[in-house]
């Protein structure tokens, strides 16, 4: 209990000097000559048990480095230890990281980059996967590389969000008035306020302090976090809520990128997508394991009723209406994202 309290700041520490200590790209043995070992720093936010880092770990890095005969080093950077999601994403823009596993957090910028997690737009993880890895996917990304000077390699799941608490949400009249942590995307704010509660956009790391002082009611994570995270430790309830599909995406440096060989591009590329697609499958196998972790934790699951996720999706329309009136774009690409579900 005590070090998850002081993860925080140590995070934060470690962030400050690590990030300072590397240069992007580096090379063991100094200088930029042929034959040396580059170095691929791959930050995240997620826990090191967590899919997300267990598929870098076991698929992205093993392949990497075997395939390029130890030419490319990957160096694995879970738990928000280069920073948080704002910190490590700039980090890949400006080249001090070379690789990272965002969320959509681009899409302030990129509006397009939003779309995957629209309220109650996925049906199940096959769906997300057919959108994401098909030419819908593509579309989303195509200006990444020219606005923020990072290339898209792969899409990867942190999966449906739900609501964990610190107590029973089985009503709309429930949300009224919880205090919900949410990450500070504009998007993720309107949702919350529009299902009733009062938002506080928190970083990652401050989340299990938060409820642990009462800070905030709840939170919207899928249940692997809550589970990696050790969050039901400070909570009682999850509501099986699957408000939104939570994409990740892998990104490289596009400097960076550009000084490798094709070669090494290839596998890179290879590696990043057989890493995405394993932690998918993961993710979705793990469901049921992570609930039962959580409920001999003592966590209570609601399943809402029909009714009530009507009532939820019903609240979520005038987001709809607002993104639609501000794009022109924005109708055809939902109609087209839901139309793969069919």
């Amino acid at each position: 209990m005590k070090n998850k309290k002081l993860f925080g700041l140590a995070a934060t520490v470690l962030a400050s000097f690590l990030i300072l200590a590397g240069c992007g790209g580096e090379e063991a043995g100094g200088g930029n000559g042929g034959g040396k070992k580059k170095v691929i720093k791959v930050a995240h936010y997620f826990a090191e048990d967590h899919p997300q880092n267990v598929a870098l770990k076991e698929k992205f890095k093993t392949i990497v480095e075997e395939e390029t005969n130890g030419e490319l080093e990957v160096q694995l950077y879970p738990n928000s230890t280069l920073g948080a999601e704002k910190e490590f994403y700039d980090g890949v823009r400006n080249g001090t990281i070379e690789m990272g596993i965002p969320g959509l957090i681009m899409q302030a910028d990129i509006p397009k980059m939003a779309a995957p997690e629209w309220p109650f737009l996925f049906k199940d993880f096959d769906h997300a996967k057919k959108v994401l890895n098909g030419p819908i996917g593509d579309e989303l990304t195509e200006d990444l590389e020219s606005e923020h000077g990072v290339k898209p390699l792969a899409w990867s799941a942190n999966g449906f969000r739900m609501i964990s608490s610190n107590k029973t949400i089985d009503s709309l009249e429930d949300l009224d008035g919880l205090r919900l942590r949410m990450p500070n995307i504009p998007n993720y704010i309107e949702l919350g306020k529009l299902l009733g509660a009062n938002v506080t956009p928190l970083p990652i790391s401050e989340v299990f302090t938060a409820m642990e002082q009462k800070v905030v009611d709840g939170q919207d994570n899928p249940i692997a976090t809550v589970r990696a995270s050790g969050w039901y430790e400070v909570q009682s309830d999850i509501l099986e809520s699957k408000h939104m599909f939570s994409p990740n995406l892998y990104i490289i440096n596009s400097n960076f990128w550009n000084g490798l060989t094709e070669e090494q591009q290839k596998i890179i590329e290879k590696a990043s997508k057989e890493a995405a697609d394993y932690e998918f499958d993961l993710l979705e196998k793990s469901y049921e394991e992570d609930k039962k972790f959580l409920e001999d934790n003592g966590l209570k699951f609601t399943a809402p009723s029909e009714e009530f996720s009507a009532e939820m999706e019903e609240a979520a329309q005038p987001l709809y209406e607002d993104i639609y009136s501000e794009f022109d774009w924005a109708k055809d690409l939902a109609d087209r994202i839901r139309a793969e579900a069919e």
